[in-house]
């Protein structure tokens, strides 16, 4: 019997990394029914007409329609919102450009950071929320500086994170393994935690779907799990599949994820970067050996001024511009954004 492929398409898929997924489900890279392939070709042909033409890849296709249980008008009108908010947030100046001068100072307080890879070979991705001070924070850089950061790593996610990561492991990899800590993140904090899960934040629900893993919540207060038992009812059953909480004895399910040799030594690994292990950007995306100029690099692109943050006296809004957006019930707050459960994921 032959291995499974991605079924591609010469126009637009030029990929360099390996494209059949380990995940043998209906729908993944590999595979995909006739059906399904006729939905990407629709998909794909429907979006062509509308005059669009790029990011119209196999790769990308199939993870629209996974998002939207394969139903093309409604994968076709998430990918045109998309693209609308793509273009008028700037994602494309934003990646080549945005400088996070303010990141150290930023972290000692909130820490998001992706970090070496679990034993799946996928890039680890990880967030303490028990230092989160935002007045504080709002005196460093503000709301808006901290979502562009945002969405500037979910760009690097896509390239080069993950073809880094995909060419080690010798396997397609689309998604991260997500750790966020809830150590300090006390009863006062308890709401907000509970919003974070409740919501889905409206840049990786809309704009970066089918991202998430494995996600751990580690350090989880008294009660914490009673209330995610409630969330529960307002996610995807797919996505609560991912996601494990876990007490203060989390270290040995987490170790059975992560390679201790590449876990923080805070959470209970072996791992200590010089510099700390935050602002390392550890992993295959730093070796010669597995990665490569991510593609929004091309040197054809145009150049444009490097994005610094500049002091202001306000605090922008967290609604990203263009796109779908979110109801008063779904927004979140950038605290916690890094990674807003996704539904559907």
């Amino acid at each position: 019997m032959a291995a499974p492929q991605l079924k591609s398409d010469s126009k637009y898929d030029d990929y360099d990394f390996p494209t059949t997924s380990p995940t043998v489900q209906s729908g993944h890279p590999g595979h995909t029914t006739p059906e399904q392939d006729a939905q990407v070709y629709q998909l794909r042909t429907q979006l062509e007409q509308a005059g669009y033409t790029e990011r119209l890849d196999t790769l990308s296709m199939l993870r629209f329609l996974r998002a939207r249980k394969f139903n093309v008008n409604l994968a076709k009108q998430m990918f045109i919102d998309c693209e609308k908010w793509r273009k008028d947030f700037g994602v494309e100046n934003l990646v080549r450009n945005f400088d996070y001068k303010e990141k150290p100072e930023v972290f000692k307080y909130y820490p998001q950071y992706y970090h070496k890879t679990d034993k799946d070979g996928r890039p680890v991705y990880i967030e303490q929320l028990g230092g989160i001070d935002l007045t504080a924070m709002y005196k460093i850089t503000t709301a808006e500086r901290m979502q562009q950061n945002l969405v500037v790593e979910y760009e690097k996610l896509a390239d080069p994170r993950l073809p880094a990561c995909s060419r080690k492991a010798g396997q397609l990899l689309e998604t991260s393994c997500s750790i966020l800590d809830l150590k300090g993140v006390g009863v006062s904090k308890i709401s907000s935690v509970y919003g974070y899960l409740k919501t889905v934040s409206a840049i990786s629900q809309n704009y970066y779907p089918e991202r998430l893993g494995r996600m751990y919540l580690i350090n989880a207060p008294w009660g914490f799990s009673s209330i995610f038992n409630v969330v529960k009812g307002f996610l995807d059953p797919v996505t609560v599949q991912k996601i494990h909480v876990l007490g203060s004895g989390y270290q040995t399910e987490l170790l059975g994820q992560v390679p201790k040799e590449n876990l923080p030594k805070l959470f209970g690994g072996t791992c200590d970067c010089q510099g700390g292990c935050s602002l390392s950007d550890a992993g295959p995306w730093q070796d010669p050996q597995w990665t490569k100029p991510p593609k929004w690099a091309d040197s054809r692109a145009e150049p444009s001024t490097t994005i610094q943050h500049e002091p202001s006296h306000t605090i922008p809004s967290h609604q990203p511009q263009g796109g779908s957006h979110p109801s008063p019930e779904q927004q979140g707050s950038t605290a916690g954004a890094g990674h807003q459960v996704p539904m559907g994921q």
